[in-house]
């Protein structure tokens, strides 16, 4: 016997259901960030593709940690605003969807080491993740990009450079993103950029980096490409 098709109601409640535990996981990465110290008071943001017309983000001005379901605003891709207060970054995001289409989660917060590396280090074009397999298995290359005003259209023009090659970049003076296919994905993005750039901070508190051998790099490289594009 064939299962009876949904009618618009049952639709409804579905897409509902999904968007509540979207915001759910949107309000629990939030806390998550602000635990780990990735973000204070109203800084940060994060959006959700449910589809192009539907994209949920957080709003302007609220601190994460306290955000309600209720604060998660909606917007699609053209930037109209649906409902809600959105994030004054809300281009950046926009940039993000455009140009890469399996992204479905983005995420911006502000790592503090990986931000002092951008001060401390101006030169720098990535984190000097040469030093630390993790870091090419996990996620490639993590490139530093240029300096750009917060909210505005350059912050996400400045990321098209690197996109979609690059899911995790630290952005100078200012703080990181990442994208992913899921939350998860896009959280585990953030968690090593902070990792990776305190470990390399310490090691140049004792006395200075020392990257692997050239071949070995190729092959971790190598090893990254067979391991597909995802943030592991």
């Amino acid at each position: 016997m064939n299962d009876p098709i949904p009618n618009q109601n049952q639709l409804i409640e579905t897409k509902l259901k999904n968007r509540t535990q979207i915001q759910t996981e949107i309000l629990q990465i939030c806390r998550h960030l602000h635990a780990r110290n990735l973000l204070a008071a109203a800084d940060g943001n994060l959006s959700y593709r449910m589809s192009d017309q539907e994209i949920l983000i957080t709003p302007t001005g609220v601190t994460k940690a306290f955000m309600t379901l209720e604060e998660v605003a909606v917007i699609n891709l053209q930037g109209d605003v649906i409902s809600g207060h959105p994030s004054s970054e809300r281009l950046m995001h926009l940039e993000i969807f455009r140009r890469c289409p399996k992204a479905k989660a983005v995420i911006h917060a502000h790592p503090p080491t990986a931000i002092a590396w951008t001060l401390a280090r101006p030169e720098l074009k990535e984190l000097p993740a040469d030093s630390l397999p993790e870091v090419i298995l996990a996620a490639g290359r993590i490139p530093i990009v240029p300096y750009a005003r917060p909210g505005t259209q350059e912050m996400g023009d400045a990321l098209g450079a690197y996109l979609p090659e690059c899911r995790a970049l630290i952005m100078a003076r200012h703080g990181a993103v990442c994208w992913g296919e899921d939350f998860d994905e896009a959280y585990r993005g953030m968690e090593r950029i902070e990792h990776a750039s305190l470990i390399l901070a310490k090691a140049v508190q004792l006395g200075g980096l020392s990257r692997l051998p050239l071949e070995e790099i190729e092959a971790l490289y190598e090893l990254r490409r067979k391991l597909g594009e995802k943030l592991l």
